[in-house]
């Protein structure tokens, strides 16, 4: 069993005013002159769990958690059918990073993120790579609308029942269409049990599809509605606009990243972001060093993830 650092509570915490009606929720853990790093979580929308605090020695880091825009603790939240996604896309997140990091009085930060956390961490290192001191990434996406029309439609082929399932979810007439975008216009339908249905089928195949072994176990925060909703209608939100990235941009940008260190850690069975993501990345950004896990699939509870992920955090803390 991997011996991770105790989960130390917050010596300091608040809510951050970033404009557009948006109050963010923020913390900081560990050693006031240590090693700064930010943490950049899943999603979107899946918020800032205590879980992430483990991968850092509270003894030599000083580590900022938030919960990005619409959840978490964040204000206004997702589920709330009211609250406008409008002022809520990438860019936003990434002005509230470096918002964030101004108000603790940051110079540079190791930036460590999961999944959707890739994606953001990479944009916004590669828009302010003079803030970054490391980048640590496991299960890497780039949210391109190739593997956007993956995750929603090829990966059929994998998981064919749970897709069906999650196709039969929408109109007849939407279903050879943008799955993505059919759920949209569902989590935003003026029917509260129209929106409640949506939003419990796409969480449902959202767990199907990280699923690579038997013992599998639904995710338990899938069974509290308002974060199924919020969950639901960022995720949908973010996904049918591509993030607002331009297709292929966070790989052609990867040269940005040099004289950066970073870890990039994937599991070989992920089926919800293939490893060649991952391998990519590593191929345009030379002083990255890519892991990859031969069981572990998609997220970090794998045998073999956390290892790796703790013994990265833990080398780099002795660069500052």
């Amino acid at each position: 069993m991997t011996a991770f650092h105790p989960i130390t509570e917050p010596y300091d915490h608040g809510m951050l005013d970033v404009g557009d009606g948006h109050q963010i929720y923020w913390e900081v853990c560990g050693r006031p002159d240590g090693k700064p790093a930010v943490v950049l979580h899943g999603g979107p929308g899946s918020g800032c769990a205590p879980g992430w605090r483990k991968y850092f020695d509270p003894s030599a880091y000083r580590v900022v958690l938030f919960d990005q825009r619409g959840c978490g603790r964040s204000t206004p939240h997702a589920s709330d059918p009211s609250a406008d996604l409008s002022t809520n896309t990438t860019h936003h997140l990434l002005a509230d990073i470096e918002q964030l990091r101004c108000h603790l009085d940051i110079d540079r930060w190791l930036v460590f993120g999961g999944s959707w956390g890739t994606t953001l961490g990479l944009a916004y290192a590669e828009r302010h790579p003079e803030r970054v001191s490391e980048l640590v990434l496991f299960s890497l996406t780039n949210t391109t609308r190739e593997e956007v029309d993956w995750v929603t439609r090829a990966m059929g082929r994998v998981f064919p029942a749970q897709w069906a399932r999650f196709r039969d979810g929408v109109p007849v007439e939407d279903r050879d269409g943008s799955l993505v975008d059919a759920y949209a216009r569902l989590l935003a339908d003026p029917d509260p049990v129209v929106r409640e249905q949506a939003a419990r089928d796409w969480c449902t195949w959202e767990d199907s599809h990280v699923a690579i072994s038997p013992d599998h176990r639904p995710d338990p925060r899938y069974d509290d509605p308002r974060f199924r909703m919020a969950f639901a209608r960022l995720v949908t939100h973010y996904w049918r606009h591509a993030a607002w990235l331009e297709d292929g941009s966070l790989l052609r940008d990867a040269p940005k990243l040099t004289s950066i260190p970073g870890v990039l850690v994937h599991g070989r069975l992920d089926v919800s972001g293939p490893p060649d993501i991952a391998w990519k990345l590593a191929q345009a950004w030379p002083d990255s060093e890519l892991v990859l896990i031969d069981e572990a699939g998609h997220g970090s509870g794998y045998p073999g993830m956390g290892e790796t992920l703790l013994a990265a955090i833990d080398r780099f803390a002795i660069q500052r």
